[in-house]
């Protein structure tokens, strides 16, 4: 029992200093020496929440409370724990489990009012955070928690009056005059923020918080050398407290500014070389930055030293996947999350190598993830909203756009996505005052103009729709929405040729712009210009090497002046650059198809769905394939039916589905999926073919006769003319 003592004081000790880290080891020494050592777990739950390792927190504090059930703190602790995952009946749970014999437990009641006001039942949130009140009148902190309810229930007047209470109960309370200032930021009442900020920096002069406010309200209204030169201060004032000294250079890479970010973490790790922050926030900067020999050689010191360092594990695991290794990032990153399984870091960035091999089902799996976590991840959030718009889910854009709102009210992504939800749902007065709200915050943002163009555009209000993509362009002539929602709006009012000028007249402004040599390119493809359209389109290539799309369309008319040589070569060099994009694959195996080359087209489609399994058109191509050319009926079959579950409403996958019924003799089933298809392409003369054999097959010979003849007036010369010929022959005989 002394030697788990001693590790016990000693982690207390190092707790006392804020040397969290070295706190949580001894914690851990003495639950080796004795595993059901309640306290030790509750202090180890304590230093996780310091290093915000949630899940360990949260075991930790599970198991507290299981050998020690009446740890009132602890259940307390897993309360807000809960309440920030938002499991708020959870949390619920543990007020009331306290309240039960503690009914005067003050942070109980709180934490009770806190889980009502997050399911917006404001009222009885109001009335518990009163009774806390009146059990301890002289509590400011109480006072904090009634004007957090009361700004969540947009009742601003009243949450002044709390915390002005709070700030009169404790004027000496740095963290209370700070929750002030920050009341008066998000009212954008600048001079009183200001005020609270610099008596909160005067009470704490050794504490970064209220510096770091300062400089974020200087942030907010664009007075960047005012918030430089406060966290210029900071770091000579706190130059021995790390969380002092990183702020500027924290302060440069949440600005995006990461040039600037780069050059001061390179001095920090001159000044601080035993700062292993310093040294990971420096590697973060160089990946991103796309400096990958220099990260990897820093990141590798580290995992030299220690090769189950998990932020180091990840690093590696962004460096392959920017080196579109990504195959190989993905279980390097796995492992970094079996060791912690809760790091929202690596979540996200297995989702983000996930996404790059195609697989976006599992990438969602994992971005939901970490936002359960941590909700106010903006990052995993925006990816989840950007998924969201790929696969126009507008309950799960409504559920991420509101989350970044919470996560960051001054910025206007959140109401710009959500807008969008709103205008899926058909609930225009709600996206309308979503934009009016992100123009309001970001005036010289053009997605906001963008997004209020295509409302416009939705509403047949196509002159305003105009002008504001043209408003967007002036602020950013290089911005691609806006120009590509004019050449739509143009193109739908068969205004290709005003389409194509309004394009040439911003490549003008914007002459290194891939993506307008790709619409340049497309819409000379619509005017049949394919000269044109093809020295434009090798243009946007040769621009971005990632620009797949422009790759694509070069490819496509490439093929339609029968050149497939070429054609094929630009898609082995989309593929090159872009290996995990299946559409080139699909491209190849078409242009193959359709000159007899069966086999490579096979080859190639085979090829993407070694890229994306799920892909649904590759699947349906190849079964067509097989079928046509003696494959496995049973094989062509399940990629049909892949291909079918994928492209539920094509006619060209029930017509490939029913194709493998018939040569499985499941004649009904084909005619069934035939008569589907010929109703949505009436003029598909191979269709006709295809049902006219099921009915022929089935001993129907007057409709057998009807749509084999249907298919050889359609087109008299289609690949299967002779083979229909023959069929009316037998059935004639």
């Amino acid at each position: 029992m002394t030697r788990r003592r001693e590790y016990f004081d000693s982690g207390t000790r190092f707790f006392q200093e804020q040397k969290y880290r070295e706190a949580a080891i001894q914690f851990q020494n003495a639950l080796q020496t004795d595993p059901r050592y309640a306290e030790a777990h509750y202090q180890l739950a304590l230093c996780y929440l310091k290093l915000e390792i949630w899940e360990g927190a949260y075991a930790e504090l599970l198991r507290t409370i299981d050998l020690a059930p009446k740890n009132w703190k602890a259940r307390n602790e897993l309360g807000i724990l809960l309440l920030r995952s938002q499991q708020w009946k959870r949390a619920q749970e543990q007020a009331r489990a306290i309240l039960a014999e503690n009914p005067n437990d003050v942070e109980a009641r709180v934490l009770l009012a806190r889980t009502y006001a997050s399911e917006g039942d404001y009222d009885r949130a109001v009335q518990e955070m009163q009774e806390a009140i009146r059990l301890a009148p002289a509590r400011a902190e109480s006072y904090l928690a009634l004007a957090y309810i009361q700004v969540t229930g947009k009742q601003a007047g009243e949450a002044e009056k709390s915390y002005k209470k709070a700030a009169e109960l404790d004027p000496k309370s740095s963290s209370v005059v700070l929750a002030l200032g920050n009341f008066y930021r998000y009212q954008r009442r600048w001079n009183e923020g200001e005020q609270q900020f610099r008596r909160a920096i005067e009470l704490a002069p050794a504490d970064p918080q209220p510096r770091a406010a300062l400089a974020q309200l200087y942030q907010a209204q664009d007075q960047k050398e005012k918030a430089e030169q406060v966290l210029l201060e900071a770091k000579k004032a706190l130059a021995a407290n790390p969380a002092g000294y990183r702020m500027l250079g924290d302060y440069y890479t949440n600005t995006g500014d990461l040039e600037k970010a780069l050059s001061e973490y390179a001095s920090l790790r001159k000044e601080h070389p035993g700062d292993l922050t310093v040294k990971k926030n420096y590697i973060d900067l160089l990946i991103r930055r796309d400096r990958l020999e220099e990260a990897t050689k820093l990141n590798d010191e580290i995992l030299k030293s220690n090769a189950k360092d998990v932020d180091s594990l990840i690093f590696r695991g962004q460096i392959l996947d920017r080196q579109k290794r990504s195959n190989d990032a993905i279980p390097v990153i796995e492992s970094a999350l079996k060791l912690a399984p809760d790091n929202t870091h690596g979540l996200y960035q297995l989702g983000l190598a996930l996404s790059h091999v195609g697989n976006l089902g599992q990438a969602e799996r994992y971005w939901r993830e970490a936002v359960r976590v941590r909700p106010d991840m903006v990052v995993a959030q925006r990816a989840l909203a950007e998924l969201a718009l790929r696969k126009r889910d507008a309950d799960l854009l409504s559920s991420t756009s509101e989350q970044l709102i919470r996560a960051d009210s001054s910025s206007p992504d959140g109401y710009l996505f959500r807008s969008t939800a709103r205008i899926w749902k058909k609930e225009i007065a709600g996206a309308e005052a979503d934009l009016k709200k992100a123009l309001e915050l970001a005036p010289q943002n053009p997605a906001g103009y963008v997004r209020l163009a295509v409302l416009r555009e939705n509403q047949k209000r196509v002159g305003e729709a105009e002008k504001l993509f043209e408003q967007a362009l002036t602020i950013d002539p290089r911005s691609v929405d806006a120009l590509q929602g004019l050449v739509r709006l143009y193109l739908a009012q068969k205004q290709a040729t005003k389409a194509l000028a309004r394009v040439d007249a911003q490549i003008a402004k914007a002459p290194d712009s891939s993506a307008f040599y790709t619409f340049q390119g497309a819409i000379c493809i619509t005017l049949k210009d394919l000269p044109k359209a093809e020295a434009a389109l090798q243009k946007a290539a040769d621009l971005d090497q990632n620009n797949v799309n422009a790759l694509l369309l070069l490819g496509q008319v490439q093929g339609a002046r029968g050149a497939a040589d070429q054609a094929i070569a630009s898609y082995q060099q989309s593929i090159a650059r872009n290996p995990r994009d299946v559409r080139s694959h699909v491209m190849i195996g078409t242009l193959e198809e359709a000159r007899g080359n069966w086999q490579k087209a096979q080859e190639a489609y085979l090829k993407g769905l070694q890229v994306d399994p799920e892909n649904a058109l590759a699947s349906n191509n190849l079964a067509y394939v097989m079928l046509e050319h003696g494959g496995n009926v049973d094989v062509a079959l399940s990629y049909a039916q892949k291909g079918r579950q994928g492209m539920p409403d094509s006619p060209n996958s029930a017509d490939t589905l029913a194709w493998a019924y018939y040569h499985k003799g499941t004649y009904a089933l084909a005619i069934d999926l035939l008569e589907e298809a010929i109703q949505k392409a009436p003029q598909n003369p191979t269709y006709h073919y295809h049902l006219g054999l099921a009915y022929q097959k089935s001993n129907n010979k007057a409709r057998a006769k009807e749509h084999l003849e249907r298919a050889l007036t359609i087109n008299p010369k289609f690949p299967k003319a002779d083979d229909a010929r023959r069929a009316l022959a037998q059935l004639a005989g």
